[in-house]
């Protein structure tokens, strides 16, 4: 397969508490704010994928509730399925990708996280019943994303 035409596929869990706040990890590589998860394993489902991702970065063992986007970084041909979650058992722990974390509302969220990182989360806040699709260049939201 020729590598300008591969995909890979990411999970992200926006993990919510009874609050109506998401979690937001903080990346150890790069400092950035962002919902727990990451690439798929090739011989993984998508729901143990997440389950694993964000078990792996924050301790925590979730359930996932819906999906709640499809997003896809143009720049670098990766597709993330990001679903709402909760939390079902465990405490937070720093891994090794994961330095910090933080409980965020919507507001919150657009301060600490790029456009195209937030949007995640916000989408997953509005716990809207159809997933929201958008695509962006790693940093910004590009024009086409739309509401399924």
């Amino acid at each position: 397969m020729d590598d300008r035409t591969a995909h890979s596929v990411s999970v992200a869990g926006v993990v919510i508490d009874d609050q109506g706040r998401a979690l937001l990890t903080q990346r150890r590589d790069n400092g950035h704010w962002e919902a727990p998860g990451g690439i798929l394993e090739l011989d993984e489902d998508i729901i143990s994928g997440l389950i694993r991702e964000v078990r792996e970065e924050t301790g925590l063992q979730i359930a996932p509730l819906s999906l709640s986007g499809v997003y896809k970084n143009m720049e670098r041909g990766i597709v993330a399925l990001v679903f709402r979650c909760k939390v079902v058992s465990g405490h937070l722990a720093e891994s090794d990708e994961t330095r910090a974390f933080a409980w965020v509302t919507a507001g919150d969220v657009r301060a600490l996280a790029s456009e195209a990182f937030a949007v995640r989360v916000l989408d997953a806040l509005e716990g809207s019943d159809a997933p929201a699709v958008r695509q962006h260049d790693g940093v910004r939201l590009l024009e086409g994303g739309r509401n399924a």
